[in-house]
């Protein structure tokens, strides 16, 4: 029916008009190959390169901005029973530079992670502790915060790098667990490596702890050398001293320097008095750890002249508040201006 339909049509059609319709549809044919296929829409133009925003002096989550002014010193608050004093405000703190009071830009109270080394003393005088010693140390990660990255290192009269930094307990324990109790202590030196080590962690914060029972016997370095690179280093150095009281003289040496590295950077030393009290004592080092304020300032004092800057934090206790006390780093040294300058 169709077929039909159309033959009928074009049967109807005049000559004439037939071939000047076809002749109509050749031109158009040839005319639209002749201009080719369309070009294509120009793409639209790019956008403005983004401007150079400052980055905040307070970052998200855990970090602060550092500049190469900024001083960045965490600060352990506690009452006259020890225990840590938690909501203290800005009005609450006054911080003083070679005796010149600084303007507080941050303040914050959080349970940062942080990057920290384990130090265990290998000597031939640990055999007989390093058990206890092992556990310990385990209950100390345990009890820090879980996004804490930690390395293992043990020394004698040599530097034993055990496992670089990870938060997977089972690693930490086979580090700690493969050391040979053998020679002389290297305290001094050992220290130094490890606070190198430390710049290597990816978090702000840094914390070594060292655990030893004698006296640093074979280090290159003597207890003032080691003192300035404790200085220099922005770590917090905590030390479970278990001194060997058979030796009341060298314990009483051994509890000073362990005492002067630790105060020098806003950590503190601990001497349980038996074996038994030394996970206790690990496990009181990161709560520690975990409940101090983080306060920054920008130094009155801009010149660059590499010179050490003592630093005090006091408190002002609020109303009915009680004794408060503040444990903080003793000093720095500023930035030395570089010759290039």
């Amino acid at each position: 029916m169709r077929t039909e339909h159309i033959r009928r049509h074009n049967h109807g059609l005049r000559p004439a008009a037939f071939f000047g319709g076809l002749l109509l549809m050749c031109i158009v044919f040839v005319c639209g190959h002749a201009q080719g296929p369309a070009r294509p829409a120009p793409p639209p133009p790019e956008p403005p390169p983004p401007q150079n925003i400052p980055e905040p002096t307070l970052q998200s989550g855990y970090t602060i901005q550092r500049s190469v002014d900024l001083v960045v010193l965490h600060v352990s608050v506690t009452d006259e029973h020890g225990q840590f004093v938690p909501g203290l405000k800005q009005e609450n703190f006054r911080v003083y530079e070679d005796d010149s009071e600084q303007k507080i830009s941050v303040l914050r109270q959080e349970d940062a992670p942080v990057s920290m080394g384990l130090l265990i003393d290998n000597s031939g005088s640990m055999a007989d502790k390093l058990e206890k010693v092992n556990a310990a140390a385990l209950t100390f990660v345990k009890t820090s915060n879980p996004e804490d990255e930690v390395f293992v290192a043990h020394f004698n009269d040599k530097y034993y790098f055990d496992r670089d930094f990870t938060n997977n307990v089972g690693e930490l324990k086979k580090a700690l667990e493969q050391a040979d109790p053998d020679g002389s202590t290297a305290l001094y030196d050992a220290t130094s490596t490890s606070l190198d080590r430390l710049k290597r962690g990816y978090l702000d914060k840094k914390v070594l702890l060292i655990v030893s029972d004698g006296e640093d016997n074979s280090s290159h370095r003597d207890l003032d050398g080691a003192l300035q690179e404790a200085q220099r280093s922005s770590a917090l150095i905590y030390a479970v001293g278990l001194l060997r009281e058979e030796k009341p003289e060298s314990a009483e040496r051994d509890r000073q320097a362990l005492l002067a590295l630790t105060r020098a950077t806003g950590g503190s030393a601990l001497f349980p008095e038996n074996l038994e009290d030394v996970e206790s004592t690990c496990t009181q080092i990161a709560r520690d750890i975990r409940h101090q304020y983080t306060l920054a300032y920008y130094p009155t004092n801009t010149r660059k002249d590499g010179s050490f800057r003592s630093v005090r934090v006091q408190i002002v206790p609020p109303l009915g508040g009680g004794n408060i006390f503040a444990r903080t780093r003793t000093g720095y040294f500023a930035q030395r201006m570089s010759s290039g300058n």
